[in-house]
């Protein structure tokens, strides 16, 4: 995989250390803050394509970090680094605007795979409409009925591939492959928890229910009329 530019956010030295050099051996660009008030401004004022923000920071904490960013129109990709297990801190971190997040302790290969998958979100190319919902690959921007949703990285890359096949349905494992690259695993609920935040985004709020599941295989964006 070719090299991204990397913001790295951590203030435990000896983990900074350790990363910092570890994804530049792997042809990385890195840049390093040390608490969430300059990651922010380092976020703001750099060209990016990942972000990789601790949880646990001086000042400014990584979810919050994460959604001032998204509140000032930044849509940078992020990567949260947690130690916390629970469910709801792992909802939280998303929710605040987090594309993906690694529990502590994490092998670097899968903080490389999180990576790759992140590199790949230039890949497509055009526009896919399923009904009054258009996906747009060039700009990665999705609106339904002419108005913007706004997505995470994650959650635009999941709707994408449903839409591509709107009408079928798109078994877990093809979700699991194509979308996280392999590297979750398909016990947890990740996929479920991304399908309900798509759902509050591209349904609820139009009266629409066009993300079904279907009990025991996957799921489907239906087609609907224009």
């Amino acid at each position: 995989m070719a090299g991204v530019k990397v913001l790295l956010v951590e203030d435990d030295s000896r983990l900074l250390d350790i990363l910092q050099r570890g994804l530049r051996d792997a042809g990385h660009e890195v840049d390093v803050c040390r608490n969430g008030r300059d990651g922010v401004a380092a976020a703001l004022s750099g060209d990016y394509e990942a972000i990789v923000l601790d949880w646990m920071l001086p000042g400014q904490d990584g979810p919050s970090a994460c959604r001032e960013l998204r509140r000032r129109g930044n849509q940078t990709p992020v990567l949260i680094l947690t130690a916390r297990h629970a469910l709801d801190d792992k909802v939280r971190g998303l929710d605040a605007g987090a594309d993906d997040y690694l529990t502590k302790p994490f092998e670097f290969d899968e903080l490389l795979a999180r990576l790759r998958v992140f590199a790949r979100r230039h890949r497509r190319h055009g526009h896919i409409r399923v009904g009054d919902l258009l996906i747009d690959h060039d700009r990665r921007q999705v609106t339904r009925n002419g108005i913007a949703i706004e997505l995470t990285t994650r959650e635009f890359d999941l709707l994408a591939l449903l839409a591509d096949r709107a009408g079928l349905v798109v078994t877990r494992f093809e979700i699991f492959d194509a979308v996280w690259d392999g590297e979750t695993d398909l016990r947890s609920n990740a996929i479920d928890v991304h399908i309900a935040n798509l759902r509050a985004k591209i349904d609820r709020p139009f009266q629409r229910n066009s993300l079904k599941t279907v009990r025991g295989v996957g799921f489907q964006l239906q087609r609907e009329p224009a």
